[in-house]
């Protein structure tokens, strides 16, 4: 489901991947492998962002490192922060402290697990403080001037309104602008619930099961089409359904997806981690990142398709 693009923008897609791949072969670029391989290891540990237990999850290694840039994870509805472990700890693995926290509220009268995009600014306070506290796992290695989202059905709706500069009711307590930190956010099962105008100030990369049952991939697409500034991706995986991001399909608590995952389950998180973490890293002048989403992995990755903008 490629999109019709100008040879220009071909033609400069092309170029991108060229540069990148040469850069690669001469070994000037550390290339962020797949998952964990990027580094030897991942580690993680349980924190408090603003009373919310959370878990993050970094690159460990011996070898100097420029500070990570700060990612936040925002949850499904009722989906608790521990089906998250897979994909945050491979998207960790490209370079990034991935912050995954259990927010409860009571919405609607209904008390349960829901993001909100408030949880931006407290992650920003977060890292600033981790950074600088002694006997912090990732002391000196976060850079909270760097934020970027990632979110999950109703957390990708919440990081979506968010994107727009100003969150909304029921994504926000008071609706608030984003932090200045935020520099680009990806989604996976979310939509916009069929608003017509989506005024991003940070690219929004949308990723989407074919077989996602709750979120529509129709309603994915829609919501990528009333994105109004590029940069902006969207990328669907054959096979996946609602869950394809979470450890297991249909976690206990959540909504189930009663339309069945037909991509194995590692695969399905592998291929929306290794995509997300690309489109980061893109939005951060990475040129191998670069290279990926708006060329090379649609070429190379089977399980997807994927409709993008210029950049």
């Amino acid at each position: 489901m490629r999109n019709s693009v100008s040879l220009k923008e071909t033609s400069r897609r092309i170029l991108v991947a060229v540069a990148a791949l040469a850069a690669v072969v001469a070994g000037t670029i550390a290339v962020p492998a797949p998952a964990q391989a990027a580094y030897h290891s991942v580690q993680t540990y349980t924190t408090s962002v603003n009373g919310d237990a959370a878990d993050v999850y970094a690159p460990q290694t011996s070898v100097a490192h420029d500070p990570w840039p700060v990612v936040l994870l925002l949850q499904g509805a009722n989906v608790g922060r521990a089906q998250y472990a897979q994909f945050a700890a491979k998207v960790a693995g490209y370079g990034f402290a991935v912050v995954v926290p259990d927010h409860f509220q009571v919405l609607y009268g209904q008390p349960g697990l829901y993001a909100t995009g408030d949880e931006a600014a407290w992650t920003v306070a977060w890292a600033g403080a981790e950074n600088t506290r002694t006997g912090s796992p990732l002391f000196g290695q976060l850079d909270a001037g760097r934020l970027l989202l990632l979110g999950h059905s109703f957390g990708g709706a919440a990081g979506l309104s968010l994107a727009t500069g100003l969150c909304t009711p029921p994504f926000c307590a008071v609706p608030t602008p984003a932090p200045v930190q935020l520099k680009g956010a990806a989604f996976y099962g979310a939509n916009a619930g069929g608003a017509p105008v989506i005024a991003n100030t940070v690219p929004v990369a949308l990723v989407q099961g074919d077989a996602d049952g709750i979120a529509a991939p129709a309603a994915g697409l829609a919501a990528y089409q009333s994105v109004q500034a590029p940069p902006k991706l969207y990328v669907l995986v054959g096979g996946a359904n609602h869950y394809g991001i979470t450890n297991t399909q249909n976690p206990a608590g959540a909504r189930p997806d009663l339309s069945a995952q037909t991509l194995d389950q590692a695969v399905s998180v592998e291929t929306v981690a290794r995509w997300s973490a690309y489109w980061l890293r893109a939005q951060l002048g990475d040129v191998v990142g670069q290279a990926w989403v708006y060329g090379l992995g649609d070429a190379l990755d089977t399980d997807v398709t994927t409709v993008f903008a210029a950049h």
